[in-house]
């Protein structure tokens, strides 16, 4: 789902709400969200799931075009760990081979 569509899909389920509103709402969310992370704070949303930063360590790749190894430096990156009413919600019943 694109930015977009979820502005969308919120419109419709608030009609009394102007889209543009809508639309600043949703920058606001993900704007604290994404600030929140680079302070290293964790992000948690009960039964959606919770936001982290976990490190990654420096290590020795390798670039797949030429197969040479080149070093790639320690890095922060973003995390996300489903909580348990999205996990249920997504395996209710569900053959993993029909998705």
């Amino acid at each position: 789902m694109l930015r977009s569509e979820l502005v969308q899909k919120l419109a419709e389920e608030n009609p009394h709400l102007r889209p543009q509103d809508l639309e600043k709402v949703v920058d606001v969310i993900l704007d604290e969200v994404s600030s929140a992370l680079e302070d290293g704070n964790r992000v948690e949303l009960r039964g959606f799931g919770a936001f982290s930063v976990r490190k990654r360590d420096a290590r020795t790749g390798r670039n797949p075009r030429t197969g040479e190894t080149v070093e790639v430096d320690e890095k922060f990156v973003p995390f996300f760990k489903a909580g348990k009413e999205l996990r249920a919600r997504l395996n209710n019943g569900v053959d993993p081979e029909d998705r």
